[in-house]
């Protein structure tokens, strides 16, 4: 089973909505049974919260189910369980440095690494600009690529890969 974590800083917009969206993908492609995934935050601000309403509006919108999306905080443990831990910017990046080293097989990138030719490093925080649509498509995008990279890489990881280096 392959597992992947997208993390944000308080994980109630960005994350929740690329669990959302990546799960109702891999579910539409029947990949359930061999990829999971899950989200959490990198300030544990919001723990135990349900996903912001401009989340669950835009999910709604495009017929996504956000049942399950409760805000926590990101684990040590998650980066030795996780295979992919994908975060929405290079602050979030910096932050998982206070969690902890990954294990040897996980992979840590960007959300936007997986966009081909994307004009984006970074997926903005709708909390912040307002802007769940620009948020949701660039998600959206990226995790049509990360999909398509784990079924190229295939789930055997015998080094930690950093994917935006």
């Amino acid at each position: 089973m392959t597992k992947v974590l997208f993390v944000c800083l308080g994980n109630i917009c960005r994350s929740p909505m690329a669990e959302a969206v990546f799960r109702d993908l891999i579910e539409k492609k029947g990949f359930s049974a061999h990829i999971t995934t899950d989200s959490a935050g990198t300030s544990g601000w919001h723990d135990g919260k349900p996903a912001h309403v401009g989340t669950l509006d835009i999910l709604k919108k495009y017929d996504i189910s956000s049942v399950g999306l409760l805000s926590r905080k990101v684990t040590t443990a998650d980066l030795r369980d996780f295979d992919y831990v994908i975060v929405m910017d290079d602050s979030n990046m910096e932050d998982l440095a206070h969690f902890g080293e990954p294990a040897p097989t996980t992979h840590i990138g960007k959300l936007c690494d997986f966009i081909d030719n994307s004009l984006y490093e970074n997926v903005p925080d709708p909390y912040f600009t307002g802007d769940f649509n620009e948020t949701y498509e660039l998600i959206r995008a990226g995790c049509k690529g990360l999909f398509k990279f784990i079924q190229e890489r295939g789930a055997d990881h015998d080094e930690t890969t950093h994917l935006s280096d």
